[in-house]
């Protein structure tokens, strides 16, 4: 069944060594949507990829990089995302956060 409300991707960018007071930043954010009752979220690891400095980060066994690219991913309610989005800015000082539209056509919960 297709949800009413408008639904979007939040997608976060960010690397693996950012730090949010002591903590991993993608497991700041994710510990946050979780608190806040966001439906799910879902951080993967980037094998390689630049950034906003345009250095080169592999996960090459040859030159082993310690801040592999990361993107947390989120589908849920738009009013939900723009509610939260001032306070992950906070949270994620070097990366990128984008939302676009998205169609859910089913959600079981």
């Amino acid at each position: 069944m297709e949800l009413k409300e408008k639904t979007v991707r939040l997608k976060i960018y960010l690397g693996e060594s950012d730090h949010y007071r002591g903590k991993p930043s993608y497991q700041a954010v994710v510990h946050l949507l979780r608190k806040r009752g966001f439906w799910g979220a879902t951080v993967t690891r980037g094998i390689y990829g630049y950034g906003k400095r345009s250095l080169l980060h592999t996960a090459s066994v040859l030159r082993l990089s310690e801040d592999l690219p990361l993107i947390i991913e989120v589908v849920e309610s738009e009013a939900k995302v723009e509610a939260i989005v001032p306070e992950l800015s906070e949270m994620v000082k070097g990366g990128l956060i984008t939302v676009e539209d998205v169609r859910v056509l089913r959600h079981i919960g």
